[in-house]
């Protein structure tokens, strides 16, 4: 049976992010996306001042921001310190693989916002260990990103006693409308958990969850304490200093072009200098040079669509482009297979083309491909079935 697609932008109903499709056929992604221009952002933002200003402290950091460095992080520390006049914590987890122009970035924002930043860096050897893992575990190399960054702003501020922190968008609500505009809905454990990482969580990379997983074949001699970074801070910890996390979305209007904008203009922000193999903006991810590369080819593997999709989705919606041009973005981008990424991912991790090939095909998504002779084949919104490599099981 064919996937079925949004008939207003081009979300397919397999996705990586919880959505639904109503009697006309609009997914609720667009259906949540259409709320936006009904919300009363001014009462909205006297609502987030109020929040704040209960968290303000005469003697610690009123709050602790996650930050990439990337366009959405300025903005965010831009609202929270030039406008809320709040004291910011930063907090990045480096994954080790950021753009030049990612790196810039990152290391600006403590002097352009005069703030204090924590970066966690784990080992060179942990971190390619767990790309290997995460590719192998479960279809995703970055796995250790989504992990580290919903694990370590929440260490910090436990550690620091900073009870509030401040993301930017929730993605699966901005993509698939996961929640309403009306839900106010905030960080929580069970998301990082169940979403972000996919129900894995960082025991199951030790050798002794390995072999639990039955996966003794793959060990990689990690332990407790190589991943400290990924140990999120028990119930006991974050119900004594009552930490919640609130989304910056829910407060102001949130359009990423918009922000890039306004980055760029105050304070020099950069965007990739270099196009990507996958997608036609340049401006998101630069804090993982192969979040737009491998990581998300996988993602086409698995589920017959990519970043392009995502990007001229999010276009679509906020009317900068029309459903047509969208569509010619994905038929452009989404089956690429990265050359440039790919080359340098396998190098980095000592791995063959081949072998990536093979466990790619493990995590092919049947309700997606099928083989037609020796050849994964799936249907396109387009309406016409094309065949995308060989089947190499």
């Amino acid at each position: 049976m064919a996937v079925k697609y949004c008939s207003r932008c081009l979300y397919p109903a397999v996705t990586a992010t919880p959505t639904t499709f109503d009697e006309n056929g609009v997914c609720s992604g667009c259906r949540v996306s259409e709320q936006r221009p009904r919300v009363d952002w001014e009462k909205r933002w006297q609502l987030l001042k109020e929040l704040v200003d209960e968290y303000r402290s005469d003697s610690n950091y009123d709050i602790v921001i996650p930050v990439s460095g990337g366009k959405d992080s300025y903005y965010q520390t831009h609202v929270a310190v030039k406008e809320l006049g709040l004291k910011a914590l930063l907090v990045t987890y480096h994954g080790n693989n950021y753009l030049p122009e990612g790196e810039y970035n990152l290391y600006r924002m403590r002097e352009l916002f005069n703030c204090d930043h924590v970066i966690i860096k784990p080992s060179v050897d942990v971190l390619v260990k767990m790309n290997r893992l995460g590719f192998r575990v479960q279809g995703d190399m970055n796995w250790h990103n989504h992990c580290g960054i919903f694990t370590t702003p929440i260490q910090v501020a436990v550690q620091y006693k900073v009870p509030l922190m401040l993301w930017g968008e929730h993605g699966f609500m901005d993509l698939g409308g996961m929640f309403s505009y009306s839900d106010f809905v905030e960080f929580t454990a069970k998301f990082r958990l169940e979403h972000a990482q996919r129900g894995y969580d960082w025991h199951n990379f030790t050798d002794e969850g390995l072999e639990k997983l039955g996966h003794s074949n793959w060990k990689e001699g990690l332990t407790t304490k190589d991943l400290l970074w990924a140990q999120y801070p028990t119930d006991e910890e974050i119900d004594e200093l009552g930490v919640r996390g609130i989304y910056l979305s829910n407060f102001a209007n949130w359009e990423a072009n918009e922000h890039v904008a306004l980055v760029k203009k105050l304070y020099g922000w950069k965007e990739a200098e270099q196009p990507f193999e996958r997608t036609y903006r340049r401006f998101s991810n630069l804090d993982d040079m192969h979040e737009n590369g491998i990581h998300d080819y996988l993602k086409f593997v698995k589920l017959g669509y990519g970043r392009a999709t995502d990007h001229a989705c999010k276009d679509i919606r906020a009317g900068l482009m029309t459903r047509e041009q969208g569509l010619d973005m994905v038929r452009k981008y989404d089956h690429v297979k990265p050359r440039r990424d790919l080359e340098r991912w396998l190098k980095y991790v000592n791995m063959t083309e081949a072998e990536f090939d093979r466990m790619c095909d493990t995590f092919r998504d049947s309700r997606v491909w099928r083989v037609e002779n020796g050849q994964w084949v799936k249907d396109n919104i387009w309406g016409e079935p094309c065949a995308y490599g060989p089947v190499t099981l």
